[in-house]
């Protein structure tokens, strides 16, 4: 079996919480053949999609986890499976790139997840097709709109709708006199739609990362519980994780999500959520695989390729 990976420089992540390498290993001990491609390799020559890329071999080895040899160009019709793993920011550029890979996919190429999915659900707005799932929020670029949510709610948090890691997420309080500077700076002065919501308390206890595999939920989440110096569960953002048994509501969340997840080619997710709320929908390169399996032994990364497998 051949799968390619289009990915960020490799050389650049932190392997002992990679997702992307939890994936790259788990495939290789399962004897995929590895080849590695950044979007940049990616093109469409008389409507063939082609890329330059290389072999890869993972180790999981936190001073030297990958090596490369045989640079080639490829046809990415060549291959089984093609894991779509670039990180956001969510631009132009990652659309360009779903177009090619959708003519990999008509050729028969299993593409995680499927190209049309990667445009069409956005990993903060899609949580809106469940409304009874998620904490009040709004979508919106109007600075009026969001002041007038806040003194409504008198705590929300805003954050952009192209972002990963916590990145530009602000919790805003309707006694801060920075908020509308905060809203000015995040919306661009009101010409960039962004997403709010009403603040869950419960985010003391953690954000809660819940993989789902081909509908499916895991059976362990990734609590990433913030510092007493920042309001965000992100691990990246210096949160501390911790494994737990998913409730009754974490499991009524994702097998009411599941389904919807599956029949528009979102074959690996990972949902996060607060409390007993959905707030973020990540399919572009979800993590959390690698904390994981350290922490409660549960392997994702090898259930997915099981998974696959069975499914083909």
């Amino acid at each position: 079996m051949k799968l390619a990976v289009v990915m960020d420089p490799i050389e650049k992540i932190v392997p002992e919480k990679d997702g992307t390498l939890d994936l790259l290993l788990a495939a290789q001990d399962r004897n995929y053949e590895l080849t590695y491609f950044q979007q940049e390799d990616l093109k469409i020559i008389d409507g063939r999609p082609l890329a330059k890329g290389k072999i890869l071999s993972v180790k999981d080895n936190t001073d030297r986890w990958f090596e490369f040899s045989n640079q080639n160009e490829y046809s990415l019709s060549d291959f089984d499976v093609i894991l779509m793993r670039k990180d956001p920011p969510f631009n132009m550029e990652y659309i360009y790139s779903t177009y090619i890979l959708d003519l990999a996919e008509n050729s028969g190429v299993k593409v995680i997840n499927h190209p049309s999915a990667l445009r069409n659900f956005n990993e903060k707005v899609s949580i809106s097709l469940f409304p009874s799932l998620t904490p009040k929020t709004l979508v919106t670029s109007s600075l009026n709109e969001i002041k007038a949510f806040l003194d409504a709610e008198e705590k929300i948090v805003v954050k952009p709708l192209d972002g990963m890691g916590g990145k530009s997420v602000f919790v805003v309080d309707k006694n801060d006199r920075n908020a509308h500077s905060i809203f000015e700076t995040i919306t661009n002065l009101g010409t960039t739609t962004i997403m709010a919501q009403v603040y869950v308390p419960e985010i003391e206890h953690g954000d809660k990362r819940i993989h789902i595999v081909y509908g499916q939920h895991c059976n362990t989440a990734l609590a990433r519980i913030p510092n007493d110096q920042d309001n965000r569960g992100n691990l990246v953002m210096g949160a501390t994780g911790e494994t737990q048994e998913l409730s009754s509501r974490d499991q009524k969340i994702c097998e009411a999500i599941g389904p919807t997840l599956l029949e528009h080619g979102i074959y690996f997710a990972g949902i996060d959520v607060i409390g007993d709320y959905l707030t973020e929908i990540n399919i572009t390169s979800p993590t959390g695989m690698r904390e994981i399996k350290r922490n409660s032994g549960e392997d994702v990364s090898s259930f997915f390729f099981e998974t696959l497998e069975s499914k083909n």
